[in-house]
């Protein structure tokens, strides 16, 4: 490599983090992701966590990404998850194996979950669900491991969401519906 291929390389990425901002989360338009399970508040997670990819290293589903500097500097190496790529199965195991506690334990029990497990919340855009639309589907509910705690279904299995939601994401991965009708709103969005 030349040297001014060199600098002009080093410039065009010193141009691309400054344009990325400091911020721990993306402006309007941005990625749209979680945090794994037990994640502590976004600023506090991110002052906790080390980037030693041990969650990710653990997790059976691989469902845990790092992220480049496409959310900004302050969240490089970062664990994240994209429900509609990969969701959670809330597993539990990345807690297990924070060595700084950004990711809390967890016990793999439904009561530990649904008091301290807030990913975020499923949102369902009625125009989009099949359910809604007159056609029975009922995908997001069967695919939901607290059925009839995050979600219920009602006639024709209209999906509605109930205060047990932790954001999984199970239900947004499994909608047949392109672009999905059921989508998870993030915790550090709402």
């Amino acid at each position: 490599m030349k040297r001014r291929d060199f600098l002009g390389s080093l410039l065009a990425a010193a141009a691309a983090l400054v344009a990325g901002g400091a911020a721990s989360r993306p402006r309007g338009g941005g990625l749209r992701y979680l945090r794994p399970p037990g994640a502590l508040p976004e600023r506090e997670f991110l002052a906790r966590c080390i980037h030693c990819g041990q969650c990710g290293e653990v997790c059976p589903n691989r469902c845990i990404l790092y992220f480049g500097y496409q959310n900004g500097p302050a969240s490089v190496d970062t664990p994240y998850i994209l429900p509609r790529e990969q969701a959670c199965i809330l597993c539990m195991r990345c807690g297990e194996v924070c060595p700084t506690d950004a990711i809390a334990q967890i016990p793999h029990a439904m009561g530990p979950i649904l008091e301290r497990v807030h990913m975020g919340r499923a949102h369902i855009d009625k125009h989009l669900c099949l359910s809604y639309q007159g056609k029975t589907c009922g995908v997001c509910y069967r695919a939901c491991p607290l059925q009839d705690v995050a979600i219920r279904v009602g006639m024709l299995e209209q999906p509605q969401i109930l205060d047990g939601c932790v954001g999984c994401g199970l239900c947004e991965r499994s909608c047949i519906q392109l672009p999905q009708a059921i989508r998870i709103i993030p915790r550090h969005e709402a």
